[in-house]
């Protein structure tokens, strides 16, 4: 190194480059206020921070944008930029949706976007996230209100109008379809055939029924599936786990399980049930714009399945069961039994829905308890012969 320090640059060299004229180009300015687009000249005026929009026409000469307020979309024509001035995150109110101002040419658009660095931001209109917000509220009351009022209501007004025949086919389609749920397909069977079985569960159904008769021809049958459950689906369809069979002390816990179910369909809470969850899903696919079509079957079928019905319905059932065990000379000790032997396998966790706290097992329990202080005389449901036939119904 020599030490020796660099020549000044030459002060014309220096001038040449602070006086860089602004770049400028040609446009169609439309200003929202007149008719028709001028062209116009626009100056990147990069000094003072200004889009500079020019012609004799317009007031004093120019319209003068920040820089900072300049946005940009595409044009329409598939080449250039419409450009929209934007102030404190609100387009000018003489200019919203109106003055607009369009460019062609490529160099000076690539300077445009140098020399703004918001020109592709996107801005809320002031107060729309206030209204954004009040709508989402109201939209979320509205489908609270559908959810919770609206649809539990037409529910329970269409369940006691729709045609029995017309129920009987909707509750198939759904054991059809819970079919599918526990064994993924449509061709694998669950329902146990074995004849002596079928034989003992039509004596169990007809002891029962024979001194509470039923409004719907009952269709009872046991699922070779190990889900200590049963289910009642619209129109008279029941369905008994082999799994519960297989817990149950006695045939007559099954029994008292199978009067439960059947006060159920009594009372129609199972097409209540499936109607409510169909339309549920029906609505919030139509929110969410999914159309489920044939799906709201596999909806209803899951809330079938899944079945928690309220406080009241539980209870009502409960009572129908106690009333008809004790017309058909069934000894209620069975069903106390029963919810005494889950509550203490299971306690108050994993329970099935059929034996959910609604109400508490120790209180449903109690009540059966109850009921047999006021029975007359009882005799076990079906036979020793017909219970272990329908313990093996699934063999």
């Amino acid at each position: 190194m020599t030490g020796r320090m660099p020549k000044a640059l030459p002060t014309r060299w220096m001038w040449a480059v602070v006086s860089e004229p602004d770049p400028e180009a040609r446009g169609s300015y439309l200003d929202g206020q007149t008719a028709g687009a001028r062209e116009v000249s626009v100056v990147i005026d990069r000094r003072a921070r200004f889009l500079r929009i020019r012609h004799p026409e317009l007031p004093r000469g120019e319209v003068v944008w920040p820089l900072h307020e300049v946005r940009a979309k595409e044009n329409g024509t598939g080449r250039g930029l419409r450009l929209l001035r934007v102030a404190g995150n609100e387009i000018e109110p003489e200019q919203r949706g109106e003055a607009r101002l369009d460019l062609v040419d490529p160099d000076f658009i690539a300077a445009l976007r140098a020399a703004c660095p918001d020109l592709g931001k996107t801005d809320l209109p002031r107060g729309m996230l206030r209204k954004v917000g009040l709508w989402a509220a109201g939209a979320a009351a509205a489908l609270a209100l559908m959810v919770f009022v609206i649809i539990p209501a037409l529910a329970g007004s269409l369940a006691v109008l729709i045609p029995v025949e017309r129920e009987v086919a909707y509750g198939k389609s759904i054991v059809r379809q819970i079919e599918r749920v526990l064994t993924g397909s449509f061709d694998t069977k669950l329902t146990c055939t074995g004849a002596e079985g079928q034989a003992a569960l039509d004596a169990m159904e007809a002891r029962l029924t024979d001194a509470t008769p039923t409004e719907y021809d009952l269709n009872i049958v046991v699922f070779d599936f190990d889900m200590v459950n049963a289910f009642a689906a619209p129109g008279g369809q029941i369905v008994l786990m082999r799994g519960l069979i297989e817990a149950a002390g006695s045939p007559d816990e099954v029994a008292a399980v199978l009067a439960h179910e059947i006060g159920h369909v009594e009372a129609r809470d199972p097409t209540r049930g499936a109607l409510r969850a169909a339309g549920t899903a029906g609505l919030f696919s139509l929110a969410l714009g999914d159309f489920l079509g044939a799906g709201a079957i596999a909806v209803a079928a899951d809330g079938v399945l899944n079945a928690s019905y309220t406080r009241a319905a539980e209870t009502e059932a409960d009572l129908y069961a106690r009333q008809m065990l004790a017309a058909a000379g069934v000894d209620a000790t069975g069903m106390a039994e029963f919810f005494e032997r889950l509550e203490a396998e299971h306690g108050h966790a994993e329970l099935p829905e059929l034996i959910s706290s609604h109400p508490a097992l120790a209180d449903r329990a109690r009540e059966a308890r109850r009921a047999t202080e006021t029975q007359g005389p009882t005799t076990p449901v079906i036979t020793k012969a017909d219970w272990a036939a329908l313990r093996g119904m699934c063999d």
